[in-house]
């Protein structure tokens, strides 16, 4: 008894352990081997980016001539870029708002469907003990093996034969709801996003102390009330990396959206717009620096708004077991 009582540490001691592994973690990546390190993949990494916000900036001749590194010895700026991009009425010119807007209404419900469903997943298979728990978790997580392509055409028909025509029944009986459907695209970002969220989400969850759950219910209180005042609060840091690397993919996804999304202006996302701009042979190079760089807006903002979250999550992550 004593031995096993060794073994496994009480709620308390479980919590001081992570906390000083969450230490350790913490001084060893503040070394200045760590932090050199850092810079040098930062400085790497940022290198493109520059280049792109640069070259947004220069005019069309200057990008098909020289290049961005060049900017000193072949100088001139303009905003015509952008203002064509963006300001642009007439039928040539990109227009990317209303795709701007499709891919805020695509990726934020894309993002939160995925990420609730996963959380109440992954505290039932964590604290709740049913039949064939174990076998179920196990199939989710052998389906992150199944690739993305194999499922899209399976996943479309049935899209086609039941969704669509449930779609259109309810549109004629509540003519308000508008005409722009991602209802689709929703459903296939939330059923590709689910296995690794559920599996992620698990490992965070199943490792909040026995004690504290026991305490709750000894107090009267249910699942829906564990679930929403214990583990959802302890398990922010590993949902808010989660919503950052969903809504980064869902953002920049094309294929899926190419697939489930209708491609007209209506539904289509802002990527499908920026490889439209390319070109068949490339040649719109001025036009697709100013729509690249203006996609990457939303993805700083989320992410340096959640970056916090994500860095606590990273290292919680980095002390289990």
């Amino acid at each position: 008894m004593s031995q096993q009582t060794a073994a496994t540490p009480s709620g308390p001691e479980r919590i001081s352990q992570l906390a000083a592994k969450t230490t350790r973690v913490k001084t060893k990546l503040s070394t200045r081997i760590a932090t050199a390190a850092a810079l040098v993949i930062a400085t790497v990494w940022t290198i493109p980016t520059f280049g792109l916000f640069v070259s947004s900036f220069r005019e069309r001749e200057l990008i098909e001539s020289s290049g961005w590194w060049t900017l000193f010895q072949n100088p001139g700026f303009t905003l015509g870029n952008y203002q064509e991009v963006l300001l642009s009425g007439s039928s040539s010119a990109p227009q990317l708002g209303e795709y701007f807007v499709n891919s805020l209404f695509i990726a934020i419900p894309a993002t939160l469907f995925p990420l609730v469903l996963a959380a109440m997943a992954a505290y039932a298979f964590a604290w709740i003990k049913f039949k064939g728990s174990s076998a179920l978790f196990v199939m989710v997580f052998a389906l992150q093996i199944v690739p993305l392509q194999l499922a899209l055409i399976p996943l479309l028909q049935l899209t086609v034969s039941f969704l669509h025509p449930l779609m259109g029944a309810i549109g004629d009986a509540v003519p308000i709801i508008p005409d722009q459907q991602y209802l689709p695209v929703w459903i296939a970002h939330t059923i590709f996003a689910l296995p690794l969220a559920i599996f992620l989400l698990h490992n965070f969850i199943a490792e909040i102390p026995g004690e504290v759950i026991e305490a709750a219910r000894v107090d009267g209180a249910g699942h829906a009330q564990i679930f929403m005042k214990i583990v959802l609060p302890l398990a922010l840091p590993a949902l808010a990396s989660i919503a950052i690397f969903q809504f980064l993919w869902v953002w920049n996804d094309l294929l899926v959206a190419l697939v489930f999304s209708s491609g007209t202006a209506d539904t289509a996302p802002l990527t499908q717009r920026l490889a439209e701009l390319a070109g068949s042979r490339g040649q719109n190079w001025a036009r697709l620096t100013a729509g690249a760089f203006v996609s990457l807006v939303v993805p700083l903002i989320v992410f340096f708004s959640l970056q916090r979250y994500f860095v606590r999550g990273l290292l919680a992550g980095s002390a289990k077991g």
